[in-house]
């Protein structure tokens, strides 16, 4: 499998920052940049994220993680994503979610009926739109499609509709069983989801959890130890990574918990370039 490490923005950059870390991270080498869907937040749009990183580079590859799909129109979705990738051929890596992080957009995305249903049905009519001959119109380039979850309704959503899976906020022991669940439910679809397309979201912190950083875990997640989701320094972050390589992951979107975006970028390149095969 290909191990790769890619910087997620997260809500700590706003927009006047990105074009000096879009140029830092082309000039680097880093192998990818994750745009999240933060709508009440200084961070920028994925969409818009992704089209000025794109657009301003020539090897950085560009992603959400991870972007709502229900509630936005799929063919619309789709036409964006094509466009995205003819302007930059296998750079683009849209991942998408059931619901946002923050409870305050969640009513910026409104459906009728049961909201994984309509999840579902989105993304049955994305495939079909970008595959479809009147949207693309001889546009070359092809995308996967990955998802996030990580409740057993989502690991059936990937193996059946995904590509992959960007998970976030997992145990390595959960992220095993996650795996072992997507793979089964791709064989029962009559699918298979490649081995390297499994990846995750992590937090590193230098120090003691910010105050934040720790109220917003301990909501999301209750029954577990910060300390096994997110990592408190940088040899933290090594081994939580080695646990999650040992689980069959092999894409890592790493995310600062806080503090200055530069000396995390230093950190990251140091730390992690040489880890890449």
């Amino acid at each position: 499998m290909s191990i790769r490490f890619g910087i997620g923005v997260g809500g700590n950059l706003t927009p006047p920052e990105l074009p000096g870390l879009v140029d830092r991270l082309e000039t680097d080498g880093v192998d990818s940049l994750w745009f999240s869907e933060l709508v009440h937040s200084p961070a920028v749009d994925p969409f818009v994220g992704m089209a000025f990183a794109a657009s301003r580079t020539t090897r950085l590859k560009v992603g959400t993680s991870v972007a709502i799909l229900p509630g936005r129109q799929p063919v619309l979705v789709a036409k964006q994503l094509i466009s995205l990738s003819a302007l930059a051929p296998r750079r683009i890596l849209p991942v998408f979610g059931l619901q946002p992080a923050l409870p305050d957009d969640r009513d910026l995305f409104p459906v009728h009926g049961r909201r994984g249903d309509v999840f579902d049905e989105s993304l049955r009519q994305l495939r079909t739109a970008l595959d479809s001959d009147d949207i693309r119109q001889g546009t070359p380039g092809s995308l996967d499609i990955w998802l996030g979850g990580r409740a057993p309704a989502a690991f059936r959503r990937i193996g059946t509709l995904g590509d992959g899976w960007l998970g976030s906020f997992l145990t390595p022991a959960e992220a095993e069983a996650g795996v072992s669940a997507i793979r089964a439910a791709a064989a029962d679809a009559g699918r298979q989801v490649d081995d390297d397309h499994f990846g995750i979201t992590l937090l590193v912190t230098d120090g003691d959890h910010p105050d934040e950083v720790m109220r917003r875990i301990g909501a999301q997640r209750p029954d577990v130890d910060p300390r096994e989701l997110v990592a408190t320094d940088w040899p933290s972050l090594h081994k939580l990574i080695d646990h999650h390589i040992a689980a069959g992951l092999s894409k890592f979107v790493i995310v600062s918990a806080g503090g200055d975006i530069t000396s995390f970028v230093d950190r990251f390149v140091g730390e992690l370039l040489p880890r890449q095969n």
